[in-house]
């Protein structure tokens, strides 16, 4: 884990226009730069960089980060892996928790990598001199170019073959990156044998494990390498690397189960597949694919198994969601898997296939509704109480609000009923605090920022806490004075506001590298969707800074008259429901005062 405050202090010393210039050529117009973006085809520059800001966004596809992000984005790095290769190019060592890697340790590691890359090129070389290796190949239709893009080799039917390349068999090294086993006996043998070998990559391209294939009807059918301190097979998908350009001018990526189907899929042109390694996919698979894409396709057989191992996937997926994403499933005929289908059918009918692929609602909607009787009370009922713990874990908002309804109609409730009984029920509560609270000014009018044309029709105006978000991601220190109970949780955009709010609070400091090291540190929240919405809207802003103060007070001011508002009507309620006693009439009285003061202000402010 790579504290925050390293995060942060990065940030501040690079400077995102010298991060993209080095990958694209930007022009400067105005007072930010442009290019065409590297994320889509287009012919225009629609991509901007503000240096004020330190922010790009591409206002044709909706790309959209900061320097952290760009090198994730473009390079197809994780996180840490983009924070390390920034600290690189400005002499920062990156800790991690605060314990820096001894000399000893990188070296271990770098071991490793060179273990593994000594390996790749012996298996690649018998595969030369590996004439059934070659014949099972030809066989499956593989070419040689396509063997030799994914660095396919074949291991020999010995058990020390891999001495050939290490004079020193009995090394740690071998055994720490899988390599070899050592039995009870003590006896060191080879790993792999008698297998074809598939190298698998890191973001990177470094080789970090390999997968092995039976030639015959041998068991296991495929063999992978263990856990490593390079690998983790819950994070890594093979031909993922080798798949990033595909996956972007594709627009999709498709998740299959073999390496076979990859090599085959891409034997006939469809490049942008990859697959799980031995493994369910995890929450950590579908993260990093959706920062190369925003639509996934998971690819099945269409037998029992294979709707049990789209299951699965789905369950896993859940809390990665977005509502800016989509994840489908696609079932093959039961007579084929993907690497027959492409065969059978050809690329375009795979393809189409693809494009066509069940949504990820309507097959949680169509599996749960298959396992229950709708036409009873007691189905129905089932299958509410089934769902409900997979409607909670959606972390797309918007999308779980859509397979509420889904489900509502499914299980004949209404929409409030089905908020209730999974325990959704949407809060439209407003913080409560004390009418003068210290440290609130009076305020409000809606805070509206150049911005790119909004294809497709009109945009609504933002909304006061809109407007406000707005203008603290470009004044973050106004956070400060914003007294957290006058600001309603009921939104995205006012939850991500009160843990602005809650942030300073604590004594942490206004963020230095702009308005992209304030949404880095959101990153991985709740809170980090919206400020990087709202973040990519502001890229191209331009503000006049003798407004910002009364913008600020009459925001705040339209707060205060909607607190009131809602504390007034309360009252009201329950004076129609019960009746108020004497500290409840005293109450509404002040209210009244208050808001009308409030309201006169707001007239007499230059609106």
């Amino acid at each position: 884990m790579i504290p925050q405050s390293f995060v942060q202090e990065l940030l501040s010393r690079v400077d995102i226009v010298d991060v993209i210039e080095r990958h694209l050529p930007l022009k400067k117009s105005g007072a930010n730069y442009f290019a065409c973006c590297p994320f889509h085809g287009e012919k225009s520059a629609s991509f901007s960089v503000s240096p004020s800001k330190q922010f790009y966004h591409c206002f044709g596809c909706g790309a959209h980060g900061s320097a952290i992000g760009f090198l994730m984005e473009h390079n197809g790095l994780g996180f840490v892996d983009a924070v390390k290769e920034l600290a690189g190019q400005v002499g920062l060592q990156v800790p991690d928790d605060g314990h820096h890697a001894s000399p000893a340790e990188t070296d271990a590691r770098e071991r490793l990598y060179e273990a593994m890359a000594a390996a790749a090129r012996f298996y690649k070389e018998q595969l030369r001199h590996g004439p059934a290796a070659v014949a099972y190949l030809k066989r499956r239709e593989v070419s040689g170019e396509i063997a030799a893009r994914f660095g396919l080799g074949f291991a020999p039917d010995e058990w020390q073959a891999l001495q050939r390349v290490f004079p020193d068999y009995q090394a740690k090294t071998l055994a720490e990156a899988g390599l070899v086993i050592d039995n009870d006996q003590g006896r060191r043998y080879d790993r792999f044998r008698n297998r074809i070998v598939f190298p698998i990559h890191d973001r990177r391209g470094r080789i970090i494990a390999f997968g092995g294939r039976v030639m015959d009807g041998g068991e296991p059918k495929y063999l992978n390498s263990p856990e490593t301190p390079l690998f983790e097979k819950g994070r890594e998908l093979y031909g993922l690397f080798l798949a990033q350009k595909a996956i972007r001018d594709a627009g999709h990526v498709v998740v299959v189960e073999g390496y076979m189907d990859v090599v085959a899929l891409a034997q006939f042109g469809v490049a942008n597949a990859v697959a799980t390694l031995g493994t369910a996919t995890t929450p950590q698979h579908v993260l990093a694919l959706l920062r190369q894409t925003d639509r996934i396709v998971f690819c099945f057989d269409g037998d029992a198994a294979g709707r049990r191992a789209a299951w699965r996937a789905l369950e896993n997926a859940l809390e990665a969601l977005r509502d800016d994403a989509t994840l489908a499933f696609l079932f093959l005929p039961a007579e084929h898997d993907p690497d027959s289908f492409v065969r059978a059918e050809g690329a375009e009918a795979f393809r189409k296939a693809a494009a066509g692929a069940t949504s990820l609602a309507n097959f949680l909607i169509q599996e749960l509704s298959a396992r229950h009787a709708l036409d009873t009370a007691e189905g129905r009922a089932g299958l509410v109480h089934e769902a409900r713990p997979l409607v909670t874990r959606i972390g797309a908002p918007l999308l779980r609000l859509q397979v509420m309804k889904m489900l509502a109609e499914a299980s004949e409730l209404t929409q409030t009923e089905i908020e209730d009984a999974l325990g959704l029920r949407q809060s439209r509560a407003v913080r409560k605090a004390p009418p003068h609270q210290e440290g609130w000014r009076p305020p409000a009018r809606n805070f509206t920022p150049r911005r790119a044309p909004v294809r497709g029709g009109r945009r609504k105006p933002p909304s006061a806490i809109e407007s406000l978000l707005r203008l603290v991601l470009t004044h973050t220190a106004l956070a400060a004075r914003l007294p957290v109970g006058l600001i309603p949780d009921d939104s995205a955009e006012g939850r991500a506001l009160i843990a602005i709010i809650d942030m300073l609070s604590l004594g942490e400091p206004v963020p230095a590298g702009g308005l992209g090291a304030l949404i880095e540190r959101f990153r991985d929240t709740p809170h980090g969707e919206p400020l990087s919405r709202i973040a990519a809207e502001l890229v191209d802003a331009e503000f006049d800074e003798a407004v910002i103060e009364p913008l600020f007070e009459d925001i705040l001011r339209k707060l205060q008259i909607d607190h009131v508002s809602a504390e007034l009507a309360e009252l009201m309620q329950r004076s129609r429901e019960n009746g108020l006693d004497n500290r409840g009439r005293h109450r509404m009285a002040e209210l009244l005062v208050e808001k009308s003061k409030l309201s006169s202000a707001a007239k007499g402010s230059d609106l």
